[in-house]
């Protein structure tokens, strides 16, 4: 949004500052036509046209500038400083120690490997649920904050869904805890429900985002959990569509598996880890370092 807004204002400064110079571009010209048509106004006339060519010249130089300073598209302009820095390899105000000492790429790859299989094979045992991978594993650069870059990435796991619905209060309840009890067991923390009231999040939010006030009524169900101090952060989702007393949820919930291919409803499972860093990658990462201050 706050993008959009600049380009849109730089697009007005633009048309704004375009119309004014060609408006004293089109007058200075008409003078100069109106001038050249006799012997004696074909001085003035000349200078006239100089003026209007110096203008032209200077109409484009200036939304140039505007444009440059503005949108901080740089191309030709950057100073070597701003070079260097945009191939930083870490992340602006964060210690890249950090990265290095944290569990890695490969690390969390294997951890949400095995701790899925785990939820996976343990809840069909207890309950019956059958599978569907809904999405692939995804890994994508992390920017640096100097406009480039970083050798970090965010990554995301394979994501599971049920092919069944997960229904019913207690029910719904008994599955999470049962999720819970496995997953503490490959070292991640106890959960948080975000769609309950006792989670801290303000009631009203707490409505709009999981379509009711309690976990009774709602039709989407978030509940977390981590493995700090490492990055991991473990998801288990349920969209039940019985509570879905105005059908708005349905209507996305088929946009949506119309795109994707995953289940209307049912329970999902998925892990992030934010500012990745490979093993493979590591010593590079150093090495890089070493040119920045």
């Amino acid at each position: 949004m706050i993008t959009s807004l600049i380009l849109l204002a730089i697009g007005a400064a633009d048309a704004f500052l375009g119309a004014t110079m060609l408006v004293l571009q089109l007058v200075v010209l008409g003078l100069a036509v109106a001038a050249v048509a006799t012997r004696a106004g074909r001085a003035l006339g000349a200078i006239a046209l100089t003026i209007s060519l110096v203008l032209n010249v200077g109409t484009m130089g200036a939304l140039s500038a505007v444009r440059v300073a503005a949108t901080g598209s740089y191309d030709g302009h950057k100073t070597e400083k701003q070079k260097l820095w945009e191939g930083y390899p870490g992340i602006k105000d964060k210690d890249p120690s950090t990265f290095l000492n944290q569990q890695s790429l490969e690390g969390l790859q294997a951890l949400a490997d095995e701790t899925m299989t785990d939820v996976r094979t343990q809840l069909t045992a207890k309950y019956g649920l059958q599978w569907v991978k809904s999405a692939d594993a995804q890994e994508r650069p992390e920017r640096n904050g100097y406009g480039g870059e970083s050798m970090l990435v965010r990554f995301a796991s394979d994501t599971w869904a049920t092919t069944t619905p997960v229904t019913g209060y207690a029910h719904k309840l008994e599955v999470m805890q049962t999720i819970e009890s496995i997953i503490v067991q490959h070292g991640w923390r106890g959960m948080v429900a975000f769609n309950d009231p006792a989670s801290g999040v303000d009631p009203t939010m707490i409505s709009k985002m999981y379509g009711g006030a309690t976990p009774q009524t709602q039709v989407d169900w978030e509940w977390f959990s981590d493995d700090e101090p490492d990055p991991g952060w473990f998801y288990a989702d349920i969209t039940d569509l019985a509570n879905d007393v105005t059908g708005e949820y349905r209507a996305s919930r088929e946009q949506t598996s119309q795109r994707t291919g995953e289940p209307l409803e049912g329970l999902q499972l998925a892990i992030v880890g934010r500012y990745m860093l490979s093993e493979k990658k590591a010593a590079e990462f150093q090495k890089a370092l070493t040119k920045y201050p």
